[in-house]
């Protein structure tokens, strides 16, 4: 008898293949487009349209549930990825490459939201009850990995690549075809390797009609709903309109108010240490709320999500050395990780009743939102006051989301280690 494939084989890939798309169209676009001279308002509003995918992927997951396998789905929208960012990486060396390669990210932004469905629902199916437990952290480790490839790996050497060739687009042409290759190499190990779980294949015949309304209906009709949005849209506003104009004001000209910072400098600080700093903050949250709460730790750790943005006030202002803008841009970072874990344990703990996974969807589709739209106008208030009062405004920003926090329903339980 044929011995059931072992996850350790499959999750630590599939959880790297969903984490490397979500980087390059939301952070890595921002700096290739910052290199190749794009206006820093035209960056902030298209590339935060592109997360729309993500706030509304709830309304075709049905889809992706009812029709054909999760499997099917997983490798097929690896493929589709390949071919998007070849795409991606073959249109900027062509005149009109903003227009080309945006339509692509944007494509490659629905094909990635798809993935996530197919890839969680495959999880949930493949996957025993135990060891959805277990692997719960080695999936978050990889996504992270994954992070931390695109965003400091792929950003280094494309910097590198820059200081060699003296060609930017043709250093980012390889740097992002590395990870269509990338892609190809693992749709074909997946297509090799993925078991077909027998929950998968009778899952067709088993769903009936999805009771979208229902779901819909059931978490608008929760307890202070009107307080649980205002938080889930607020809490990171702030960091939401931070997200893209700080990679901007690490890359500008000292000039034009940057710190002037090579590509391959900021894949180390941003990308880097930023990112390590990130997840040494996901993990310490995660320890700290299983232990005490999250009832005792929402609010000290909103004030560390909040009150580093400080510190880009003091760089704008002060144009640090570099060392020190490691040390600062790292404990931003490392504030951030703190801070999302919290906001991530309470999208779970809001899940109850029967739909718990839609009823998170809906969640992080709000979430999105709160990211996509102060982003999208990110640009155009800091180029309209510059940077220094720009990070001024963000600090303000803060405010709203900390004030939020103290409205929304949160019963005196521990919380599960979920983050």
């Amino acid at each position: 008898m044929k011995q059931p494939q072992s996850p350790w084989t499959y999750i630590p890939t599939l959880y790297f293949a969903e984490g490397v798309p979500n980087v390059l169209i939301s952070t890595v676009s921002v700096i290739f487009y910052k290199k190749l001279n794009i206006d820093n308002d035209q960056i902030a509003a298209w590339t935060s349209f592109l997360y729309l995918p993500w706030v509304i992927k709830m309304f075709w997951g049905p889809v992706v549930d009812i029709y054909s396998t999760k499997r099917t789905w997983i490798l097929v929208t690896q493929f589709a990825m390949f071919c998007c960012l070849s795409l991606v990486a073959l249109s900027l060396q062509l005149a009109n490459f903003f227009f080309i390669s945006l339509a692509a990210l944007a494509v490659g932004a629905f094909i990635s939201a798809t993935y996530d469905i197919a890839t969680d629902g495959f999880y949930m199916l493949a996957l025993n009850p135990e060891q959805q437990a277990f692997f719960v952290g080695i999936r978050s480790l990889f996504y992270r990995l994954a992070v931390l490839f695109g965003s400091g790996l792929l950003v280094v050497l494309a910097g590198r690549l820059e200081t060699s060739l003296n060609n930017i687009p043709l250093s980012w042409t390889i740097s992002i075809g590395f990870s269509a290759i990338l892609f190809a190499i693992l749709f074909i190990f997946h297509r090799l390797i993925l078991p077909l779980p027998a929950a998968d294949t009778q899952r067709q015949t088993q769903l009936n009609q999805i009771p979208f309304w229902l779901v819909i209906k059931t978490y608008f009709q929760q307890d202070k709903i009107g307080a649980i949005l205002a938080f889930i849209l607020l809490y990171r506003l702030g960091e939401a309109m931070l997200l893209k104009i700080a990679s901007l004001f690490l890359l500008d000209k000292v000039e034009q108010g940057g710190l002037g910072i090579s590509t391959e400098e900021f894949g180390w600080i941003y990308g880097t240490f930023g990112v390590l700093s990130l997840i040494v903050g996901g993990i310490l949250g995660g320890v700290v709320i299983s232990k005490y709460g999250l009832k005792k730790c929402l609010l000290p750790m909103a004030l560390a999500l909040n009150l580093p943005d400080i510190f880009y006030v003091y760089m704008a202002y002060i144009k640090p050395s570099l060392p020190l803008v490691y040390l600062l841009v790292s404990l931003e970072q490392f504030g951030y990780g703190l801070g999302f874990t919290a906001f991530s344990v309470y999208l779970m703990y809001i899940c109850q009743g029967d739909y718990k996974t839609s009823h998170y969807a809906i969640s992080t589709g709000f979430m999105a939102l709160g990211l996509m739209l102060p982003g999208a106008i990110s640009g155009v208030i800091q180029k309209a006051v510059g940077y220094p009062l720009f990070f001024v405004l963000v600090c303000i920003l803060t405010i709203p989301g900390m004030i939020a926090l103290f409205f929304i329903p949160l019963k005196t339980k521990s919380a599960i280690s979920q983050s």
